[in-house]
C-alpha cells in the first residue's frame, strides 16, 4: 500500500468535470487585465482583493465573481484567463478537463460572443497540443436570468458547435429549479449537446430529481443534498450518475461548516459515481490538488479512494473512447509504482 504525501496527490492523474474559467481569475491577473483594458476595480490591491474573498453564502461570492469578471473584455483576455488555467493543470497532473464558461456574463456586458469563445478555444486548443491536456467545453445558462436569455445564448453558439461540447446551468439556485429551463435543455438536446446541470447544492434534493427528469441531464454538478434522499440515492448508485462534487467550494460558501463534516467519501463508499472538482478555485482556496489534500488531511482519503475518484472521473467524463483507454492506463501505471 502506497504511502499518501501531498507531493503522491499532486502527481496523482487526475480529470476535472467542474471547472469555471471565469472562477480561475487569480487577483493578481485581475489587476493585469484591468491595468491592460484601463478599469478601474473597486479594490486597491491584491491583498484587498483577498480580503474580500470571505463568503457567507453563494450569493456573496456570486457579486464579487461578476464584479472580477468585468475585466474581460478581449480575445486576448480570455485566452490568458484559460491558459494561466491550464498551466496549473500541467503543474497538478490534471490530465483532461471540461471548463464551463459563461458567455451571458460577457454578452450582457457588449462582449461579443465570438471574442469570448475564440479566446478561450484558442487556449485549450494550444493547452492539447504543447501540454498534453485534452478538453471538452461547456456552455453554462445563468438561471437567475429568464430562459429567453438562455435560448437566445443557444442561437448564438450554433456557429461554435466545432468548440462547445455540452451545455450546462449555474449560478443563483435558489428560487431558480430546473424546469425554469426545460425548453432552451430541450432544444440543446436537439442540437446534440451533451447536457449538464448544477443542482443540490444550496438547492434542495428535489433540484436534482428535476434536473435528470426533466432537463434529461446526464451529469450533476455538486449534488451533495442527494444524501438526504434515501431514493435519490439509490437511482444515482443504481444507475452509476455523476456527481461533480467540489469539496473546498462547499465549505467556503458553508453548504458544509469544514471539511472533517463534508459526505463525499461517505456517498463514495456507498457506491455513488462521486468525482472531485475545484468550481471557483481563485475564490475557493484551491485547485485540484489542494482539493485532493483537503480530504486527506480532515478525512482521511485513502490511496484506493483517492484512485477511485479519478477513475470515477474519467468515466463520467465525455472525453472519446480512445482518450478515455489512454487516461485509465495512466491511472493504473501511476498506481502500480
Amino acid at each position: 500500500m502506497t504511502e499518501i504525501s501531498h507531493a503522491w496527490l499532486n502527481n496523482l492523474p487526475k480529470v476535472e468535470l467542474h471547472l469555471h474559467l471565469e472562477g480561475t481569475l487569480e487577483p493578481e491577473l485581475m489587476f493585469e487585465l484591468a491595468k491592460r483594458n484601463s478599469i478601474s476595480l473597486a479594490f486597491n490591491s491584491v491583498d484587498e482583493v483577498k480580503k474580500a474573498y470571505q463568503f457567507s453564502n453563494l450569493q456573496d461570492f456570486l457579486d464579487i465573481y461578476y464584479q472580477g469578471a468585468e475585466v474581460l473584455l478581449h480575445e486576448q483576455d480570455f485566452y490568458d484567463l484559460t491558459w494561466d488555467y491550464l498551466l496549473r493543470c500541467k503543474e497538478q497532473n490534471v490530465l483532461h478537463v471540461e471548463p464551463f464558461f459563461d458567455p451571458q456574463t460577457h454578452t450582457d456586458r457588449g462582449v461579443p460572443f465570438k471574442v469570448v469563445i475564440n479566446g478561450i478555444s484558442d487556449a485549450l486548443a494550444d493547452a492539447e497540443e504543447r501540454l498534453g491536456i485534452t478538453s471538452k467545453l461547456i456552455m453554462c445558462f445563468l438561471r437567475h436570468l429568464d430562459e429567453s436569455s438562455a435560448i437566445k445564448t443557444l442561437e448564438e453558439s450554433s456557429e461554435y458547435t466545432d468548440y462547445i461540447y455540452g451545455v450546462g446551468l449555474d449560478s443563483s439556485e435558489k428560487g431558480n429549479p430546473p424546469e425554469k429551463f426545460a425548453n432552451v435543455f430541450s432544444q440543446a438536446k436537439d442540437m446534440g449537446y451533451k447536457l449538464v446541470a448544477h443542482a443540490g447544492e444550496e438547492g434542495p434534493a428535489s433540484y436534482i430529481w428535476s434536473s435528470l427528469d426533466i432537463l434529461n441531464i446526464e451529469r450533476i454538478d455538486h449534488g451533495v443534498r442527494a444524501i438526504d434522499d434515501p431514493e435519490l440515492m439509490l437511482r444515482l448508485i443504481n444507475h452509476q450518475i455523476p456527481l461533480t462534487v467540489c469539496p473546498l467550494s462547499n465549505v467556503k460558501l458553508k453548504v458544509f461548516e469544514e471539511m472533517a463534516s463534508h459526505t463525499i467519501l461517505e456517498m463514495l463508499e456507498q457506491g455513488v459515481c462521486v468525482t472531485v472538482n475545484s468550481d471557483d478555485p481563485a475564490y475557493f482556496g484551491g485547485y485540484m490538488t489542494e482539493n485532493f489534500i483537503s480530504l486527506y488531511d480532515n478525512l482521511k482519503l485513502s490511496e484506493d479512494q483517492a484512485l477511485k475518484l479519478v477513475k470515477n472521473s474519467i468515466d463520467a467524463s465525455f472525453a472519446t473512447k480512445k482518450r478515455k483507454k489512454v487516461l485509465y492506463n495512466l491511472l493504473y501505471e501511476f498506481a502500480a509504482d
